[in-house]
């Protein structure tokens, strides 16, 4: 299933301080408006992927890409 993923631009935002892929619904429930379109992927891996090209420290949302998430 084909979901719209973001990367939040602003770190701060969460505890890990690292730049965070969201899908699209879950950016929206936590109101993240400093982010940047990533692309429609049918998995997280390739989100993350694109979201690395900009940030090295990119990394999955623990609820909304928990497969991606590594802390």
């Amino acid at each position: 299933m084909y979901k719209y993923y973001y990367v939040n631009n602003d770190q701060t935002r969460n505890p890990g301080w690292h730049h965070e892929v969201h899908t699209e619904e879950h950016a929206k429930e936590l109101n993240i408006t400093n982010k940047s379109y990533l692309g429609n992927y049918d998995n997280c891996h390739d989100a993350v992927r694109k979201a690395k090209e900009k940030y090295s420290d990119a990394d999955g949302c623990a609820i909304c890409c928990p497969l991606c998430h590594k802390g």
